[in-house]
């Protein structure tokens, strides 16, 4: 452990909930270096939907390799870009009657919301955008102007420009009517709002506490944008790939966003890689006018092919429904077991989670379901919410485990502040 605290920033920060050194994983699990097993309710911050070392991916990706298939190709044509990107539209769009051109913009979700935010200020020649209290979009400068955390925001050392937040589905509460609000800004001309290039939303903010949107009020912003000629942008980089049931986190609203981001799982076993999903009307782009020497990845196409082959039917959407149902009926329990811990369950699919009256609390249960070999994290502003991810392949044993695992995990946790 002194290798990593001598040599490595201090900006390091999953490690020091999880102090161990891991070496191997698979499925649902993983391995420390002194062989300890733990079962993954953490899931790589959702860029692990398919689990650890999934084998058919790893078989692709090794077969592959063993090949010299070509692994680094800028923007350049590859069999294995040929290969998903057909399987893409096959599995995928068509089925859904969804028409996008797909943009690799660089590896990571932030590169993916970058690229959106551009765009849209391109095909409007506006250069506002606006986004919601609580959201998460990524760290670089323009993905971090329309994130609500203040820490996060606090890192960038410079003003964050040309966004403006708005109230998200229930931050007013049960009987405030924030898409009101935004209407209201957007048509009143003494609002001081600027018409915006677009809106932008996640469907589920993961990392702003599982915060989740109703069909209702991504309807009604859908009809906000369409009145107005905002584009509307979806951020699914952890919400999507199937993490809320269906692949996209917007199918369930029946809405069609007019960019979506992903990430995350989309590169299948935690290979980067990222889209940018555009309305064909709005792809105009001029060659090269927006790239990146890693959106190439070919070891993450091959991964990626892999992981749609779920998508062919509706089978693995339905076995995620069925453990979404198990997850919640065990988390509900929490909440009736210890109404003074816990304010409410949330979310949808299989991320999940319980708001902590007390953010301490959330953090003690956490680090006691860590004792207890299992990995879990923090979400919400002031970590106040316990989330749980797991891959969406787990088995139902294994989320029968997990969740016995987080009881007991709550139960100690809570006692010792009880018998005080």
């Amino acid at each position: 452990m002194n290798v990593f605290e001598s040599l490595e920033s201090e900006v390091r920060g999953y490690c020091r909930s999880f102090p161990v050194v891991f070496e191997r994983g698979s499925g649902s699990r993983l391995w420390d270096e002194n062989g300890q097993e733990y079962l993954d309710f953490f899931g790589g911050a959702g860029a692990l939907n398919y689990g650890h070392n999934n084998p058919a991916m790893k078989r692709a990706v090794i077969e592959y390799i063993a090949t010299n298939g070509i692994t680094h190709s800028l923007d350049m044509h590859t069999v294995a870009k040929r290969r998903f990107l057909q399987t893409f539209d096959e599995v995928i769009l068509q089925p859904r009657g969804l028409s996008y051109k797909i943009q690799f913009p660089g590896p990571t979700g932030t590169n993916s919301v970058e690229a959106a935010l551009k765009l849209a200020r391109k095909v409007t020649g506006r250069q506002l955008v606006v986004s919601f209290t609580n959201a998460f979009h990524g760290m670089t400068l323009g993905a971090l102007a329309v994130t609500g955390n203040g820490f996060k925001r606090g890192g960038a050392g410079v003003t964050l420009s040309d966004a403006t937040s708005m109230p998200y589905n229930g931050y007013l509460g049960e009987d405030g009517d924030s898409l009101a609000i935004l209407n209201a800004f957007l048509t009143d001309r003494g609002s001081g709002m600027d018409l915006p290039a677009a809106i932008i939303v996640e469907t589920v903010q993961a990392e702003g506490g599982i915060n989740v949107a109703t069909r209702e009020w991504l309807q009604g912003l859908e009809a906000i944008c369409r009145k107005h000629q905002i584009l509307l942008i979806v951020d699914d980089v952890q919400a999507g790939c199937g993490r809320t049931g269906a692949f996209f986190s917007f199918e369930e609203a029946g809405i069609s966003p007019d960019l979506v981001c992903l990430s995350k799982s989309i590169g299948g076993m935690g290979l980067p890689m990222a889209l940018t999903l555009i309305k064909p009307e709005y792809d105009v782009w001029e060659p090269g006018e927006h790239n990146g020497t890693f959106r190439g990845n070919n070891l993450a196409f091959v991964a990626a092919t892999e992981g749609l082959e779920y998508w062919r039917d509706d089978s693995f959407q339905r076995e995620i429904e069925a453990k979404s149902a198990l997850m919640r009926k065990r988390l509900q329990a929490l909440c009736q077991d210890y109404p003074d811990v816990f304010v409410e369950a949330r979310g949808r699919g299989l991320i999940q989670g319980i708001e902590c009256r007390d953010p301490d609390r959330a953090s003690a249960i956490c680090a006691e379901a860590f004792r207890n070999r299992m990995l879990m994290e923090t979400s919400g502003i002031d970590g106040e919410v316990i989330k749980c991810l797991p891959p969406l392949v787990v088995t139902e044993e294994e989320l029968e485990e997990g969740l016995e695992i987080l009881r007991k995990s709550v139960a100690a946790a809570v006692r010792p502040r009880v018998a005080a």
